[in-house]
């Protein structure tokens, strides 16, 4: 029974991190490599051959 409890508990604290530093809507990692990808796609755009 702590076995599970224990695993429960640890479950909660990952998906707890998961959603405040991954999945964050403006300041998460997800958001950050997005805009990061769109400002690298602009600068190649923008590249004249």
């Amino acid at each position: 029974m702590r076995n599970i409890l224990m695993t429960v508990m640890l479950l909660v604290v990952v998906i707890v991190l998961f959603n405040s530093i991954i999945a964050q809507d403006t300041t998460g990692t997800s958001s950050q490599i997005q805009s990061q990808g769109d400002a690298a796609n602009t600068r190649i755009s923008q590249l004249v051959p």
